[in-house]
């Protein structure tokens, strides 16, 4: 590493990550890109006003629609730490529509889900959203969920391998999809 990326490295690993997994290996190769990008992400994951259960949620529903391996990896085992039912988490893994108990996290769900599969929502999931968190809180959601399509997106493009030798992949291509292709999600119910 360069003078640049070796600080940039060394705020990676001292900041609440400790270490360097996913797409900063391949940003490191731009050291501004690289500490922009840490510091975006911390604020995201850390510093918005969204649960850390509904955040991890809609972050898992990112990875699942990109089919991000490593992404998927790291955020089920967050979401679950989050409080996520496993339930929840099994069925995003398989592209089916998971069983809610709280309708904060439906309404999370459909947001994220309509957001990715169409590039906006409708009426009723944005008031769903707004209602929830307010102006401030619908637009944290909106960035959490651009924020991790950039994030799968490089790990995908660059195939930024798992931290553990061995791991296999934890999401399988759904019907005839090739593992490259993005994954659908059903939807709520009205």
């Amino acid at each position: 590493m360069n003078p640049e990326q070796r600080a940039v490295y060394d705020d990676i690993v001292g900041g609440r990550r400790a270490r360097l997994v996913g797409p900063l290996r391949a940003a490191l190769h731009n050291p501004a890109l690289a500490d922009r990008w840490q510091k975006l992400g911390a604020l995201l994951r850390f510093g918005t006003s969204i649960k850390p259960r509904q955040s991890e949620l809609a972050i898992l529903v990112t990875a699942r629609r990109w089919n991000s391996q490593l992404e998927w990896l790291i955020h089920a085992a967050d979401g679950l730490a989050a409080g996520l039912p496993q339930p929840i988490i099994d069925a995003i893994a398989f592209a089916r529509l998971p069983v809610f108990d709280d309708a904060g996290d439906a309404a999370v769900y459909e947001y994220t889900r309509q957001l990715l599969q169409h590039g906006a929502v409708d009426d009723p999931a944005y008031q769903a959203v707004l209602a929830l968190f307010g102006e401030a809180g619908t637009v944290e959601l909106t960035a959490i969920v651009g924020y991790y399509s950039m994030v799968a997106m490089t790990l995908n493009a660059h195939r930024i391998p798992f931290p553990d030798e061995g791991t296999e992949p934890p999401l399988r291509p759904i019907g005839d999809n090739p593992p490259h292709q993005l994954t659908d999600m059903p939807a709520v119910a009205s």
